[in-house]
């Protein structure tokens, strides 16, 4: 099977992301493309047999950053991190600084004193200011 990939410079998108290490297995990659997550060339597919070659351009948001990837070599196999790395040159826009993140860690409430249930502390007081009347 990985002859006739050689031949035609052509690669399934699901066993290619796979290859590159964007998902930990084919299943997942299959998936993700089939929910309409991936544009090949700014197109949306929504098929995981979709054939990508060198130069096409894959668009896809993970783990809330958006990858832009260029496909540089199709593989031939699924290896170490160092040789994935090699089959595509990233093209993503670099990650927002922390002032232009949207999303904030929530705090925790702040209460104003005075407001609300009192505090263990507060309670303490209570006590003590009605044993001592």
């Amino acid at each position: 099977m990985t002859g006739q990939a050689g031949h035609s410079g052509k690669i399934r998108i699901d066993k290619w992301l796979w290859y590159a290490r964007f998902f930990k297995s084919r299943t997942l990659a299959g998936k993700f493309c089939q929910a309409g997550n991936v544009r090949l060339n700014d197109q949306l597919i929504t098929k995981a047999h979709v054939m990508v070659g060198p130069d096409d351009v894959l668009t896809f948001a993970k783990d809330d950053v958006v990858m832009v990837s260029k496909i540089k070599h199709i593989g031939t196999r699924r290896g170490p991190a160092v040789e994935a790395q090699g089959l595509y040159q990233d093209l993503s826009p670099p990650p927002p600084q922390k002032s232009e993140r949207l999303f904030t860690p929530a705090r925790p409430a702040e209460r104003e004193p005075g407001s609300g249930r009192p505090t263990k502390s507060e309670r303490r007081a209570l006590d003590k200011l009605r044993d001592f009347e």
